[in-house]
């Protein structure tokens, strides 16, 4: 699995509410040259365990606060659902938009759950439906816009380290480096069937006895899952350093790319078939797949180095024009395509955090970040200018942000264009929705006294 590193964060004596630029920086950066890190498992967090009500209501209800201005909150609602196996509690938070800014943004926390599932390690979201993975052996499916809990995906195997859904199946990464396969179906009611385990046992036995592909199966930790769409194959990057590719058609692993001398951390696929590759060796790296007879399935097109960092997480815009890669310094390296060439040059990077970068999302013109520094920051950016700002710093996480996942409009309905839902995954075991509303419109949602925070 991912890994993480905080003693070479920048900033790191400084404390996380000090206002910091958010412009992009285009300087030289200090880096950390150091690949090897702890992994989750060694990290010094136990996600709280708590039987009374009270107690986790304090710890998830706290007031609202900005350095910025003060706020008063609305009376709030919390509901405790309390038996044997589990704990949620859901807080609904209002806030407002700072007085005389005009170019401000307003963001608010719709929904905090708890349950004892210990860390959450991975969320996607498909269709008014939300799924978290966790240290469990549970997969558990939220219905949006009311994030009540509707389903759970249950296995023998413990640790959901990734989660992707396509074309109603869901692919889910575990602990034992396989993949589990789930189809979703509405036919009386939302039902998820569970159809295979890649590898297949049998195939995977005889393969390995016949000696055709004894690698078929990944050696190391599953870090993360992409989906090609439109060539119906599956890839799945592990710490062993490989990328597996899998078609999805009878789940055979047809590939395995030999593709970094570090582990990876993350992969994503442009809607072209394009494959990024995110390595601890500080490089993100481009793959095509080839199609002429004889040549290998993938090839190496390019390599971008992420000074000296390495790379823990991914995104692309919608278009597939901007690359973002989040790293373990707290930068966010982005690369821009060339409308001409195709080829990615280096745009910045954009500083706020200062733990390493988790996770990342895109959506319309935004993108969210996830930090070790147990917040979300949410950047804006410009289409003419290409700009980038960030519009809010989402805080009430009590551990690493782990996973998140964001749509467009209010549960990502299409007309509402003015902003974005978040959703995030911490390693405090806390899954949160946020809602962040842009006043006016994207370009006009700049502040000039920089970002906004906000306590839950």
């Amino acid at each position: 699995m991912a890994s993480l590193e905080s003693s070479n964060s920048p900033n790191s004596n400084q404390s996380s509410f000090t206002l910091r630029p958010t412009t992009t920086q285009n300087n030289k950066f200090l880096r950390s040259t150091s690949s090897k890190e702890a992994s989750f498992s060694e990290f010094p967090y136990t996600p709280p365990r708590r039987s009374s009500p009270s107690v986790s209501q304090s710890l998830h209800a706290s007031p609202v606060s900005s350095p910025l201005h003060s706020l008063s909150p609305r009376p709030h609602s919390s509901k405790q659902n309390n038996n044997q196996n589990h704990q949620t509690t859901t807080v609904g938070l209002a806030v407002g938009v700072a007085v005389g800014d005009p170019h401000a943004a307003a963001y608010r926390c719709i929904s905090s759950v708890l349950k004892k599932d210990g860390q959450i390690l991975s969320i996607a979201a498909s269709n008014g439906l939300v799924y978290t993975g966790s240290d469990t052996n549970v997969i558990r499916v939220w219905r949006i816009p009311e994030f009540s809990e509707c389903g759970q995906l249950k296995t023998r195997v413990f640790m959901v380290v990734a989660l992707e859904v396509s074309h109603d199946r869901v692919y889910a990464a575990y602990g034992d480096a396989k993949i589990r396969v789930w189809q979703r179906t509405w036919d009386d009611g939302l039902k998820h069937v569970r159809l295979a385990t890649i590898p297949r046992t049998g195939n995977y036995v005889r393969s390995y006895i016949s000696g055709k592909d004894k690698m078929m199966k990944h050696m190391g930790p599953i870090t993360s899952l992409a989906i090609n769409v439109s060539d119906d194959i599956l890839y799945s990057a592990s710490v062993d350093k490989t990328v597996k590719v899998w078609r999805i058609s009878d789940l055979k692993c047809i590939e395995t790319i030999q593709a970094h001398p570090e582990p990876i951390n993350a992969i994503i696929v442009a809607d072209d078939g394009v494959l990024f590759t995110a390595s601890d060796d500080a490089t993100v790296k481009v793959w095509r797949r080839n199609f002429c007879p004889g040549d290998q399935p993938h090839s190496l097109t390019v390599t971008l180095p992420a000074k000296y960092s390495p790379v823990k997480a991914l995104t692309l815009t919608q278009d597939g024009g901007i690359l973002y890669g989040g790293c373990t310094d707290g930068y966010i390296h982005f690369w821009l395509k060339g409308w001409y060439s195709g080829q990615l040059q280096y745009g910045g990077a954009l500083q706020g955090h200062t733990h390493a970068v988790m996770c990342l999302a895109s959506v319309s013109n935004y993108v969210i970040s996830g930090s070790a520094d147990s917040t979300s920051r949410v950047w804006a950016r410009e289409p003419d200018s290409g700009q980038h700002t960030c519009l809010a710093v989402l805080v009430g996480h009590r551990g690493p942000i782990r996973c998140v996942t964001a749509f467009v409009g209010r549960f990502g309905e299409e007309s509402d264009q003015d902003g974005c839902t978040i959703c995030t995954g911490s390693l405090d075991g806390v899954v949160k929705v946020w809602r962040v509303t842009c006043v006016g419109n994207i370009n006009r949602c700049s502040t000039p006294s920089g970002c906004e925070y906000f306590d839950l």
